[in-house]
């Protein structure tokens, strides 16, 4: 939260940010929990992957609408619909990638696949889950902050 804070120069953003971390976890738990899989080390070494990864989405969503809000002024509703929409493509296509990159994971076979299969699972699931959610709640969170100045 801190080096999101400093960054953003902000306390609400970070917040805001941070909305896309419990989204992505019941991706994967859920993930985890159909594929009768049990949390364990292999499966929270996914979840602090993921964490990183989808945090990414929030950032792009937040940063692109605070700098239309500086450069031009208009207000929220525009400035936030603007941003979901030029960054739903970036975001598509980073998370396309990163779920055809994890599924040989989910598919190896030998020795070690049960680990591999395990961080996988997470990422699937979430990156998923996560990314749709996220592109939903990002925006709601942002108007709400931004309109009662928290």
């Amino acid at each position: 939260y801190a080096i999101l804070a400093i960054q953003f120069e902000s306390f609400s953003d970070p917040f805001i940010i941070m909305f896309t971390v419990p989204l992505a976890v019941l991706g994967a738990l859920i993930s985890i929990y159909a594929l009768d899989r049990t949390l364990d080390i292999f499966t929270q070494i996914g979840l602090v992957t993921l964490i990183g990864l989808i945090t990414k989405h929030g950032i792009l969503i937040v940063e692109f609408a605070n700098q239309k809000m500086r450069e031009t002024g208009a207000e929220i509703d525009a400035v936030i619909k603007e941003a979901a929409a030029l960054r739903l493509r970036p975001i598509l296509m980073t998370t396309g990638a990163m779920v055809f990159g994890a599924i040989p994971l989910i598919i190896s076979s030998g020795a070690g696949a049960e680990a591999r299969q395990a961080i996988g699972i997470v990422l699937v699931g979430g990156l998923l889950l996560g990314t749709l959610l996220t592109l939903y709640v990002i925006p709601m969170a942002y108007k709400i902050m931004k309109a009662h100045h928290f």
